[in-house]
């Protein structure tokens, strides 16, 4: 199974989130924020970080931004989670650069072989 960090600032998301990888059989690491996802994806390189867009102080656009720009961990496939579920919103996502894009509320049946999905 996958290694997963997930950054979420929502406890009650972040839990449901971390339950369901969990119960698939995947290593789980959290961060509520941008500054310590990048510290635990350095030191634990994740197979891949699930990213919610929508934080306080340092977005989940600009955490994607210092990832690709970090050398030890640019190649880390970024996946988007939102609220926004507008085709618009998914592709700004991708041209942004995340590698995929989930909306929440989260499909509780296909979560984490979704995730699996965008492993590279």
């Amino acid at each position: 199974m996958a290694t997963v960090l997930v950054v979420e600032d929502v406890p009650a998301n972040r839990a449901l989130v971390i339950k369901l990888l969990r119960a698939a059989g995947h290593d789980v690491m959290d961060a509520e924020d941008v500054s310590t996802s990048l510290a635990l994806a350095r030191e634990h390189r994740p197979d891949v970080i699930l990213m919610d867009l929508s934080m306080p102080g340092i977005d989940g656009w600009e955490g994607l931004r210092r990832i690709r720009a970090d050398h030890e961990i640019a190649g880390c496939p970024v996946v988007a989670l939102s609220a926004h579920a507008m085709t618009s919103d998914r592709e700004r996502a991708i041209a942004a650069g995340f590698d995929g894009y989930m909306t929440k509320p989260i499909d509780a049946a296909t979560f984490a072989e979704t995730v699996l999905s965008y492993l590279k």
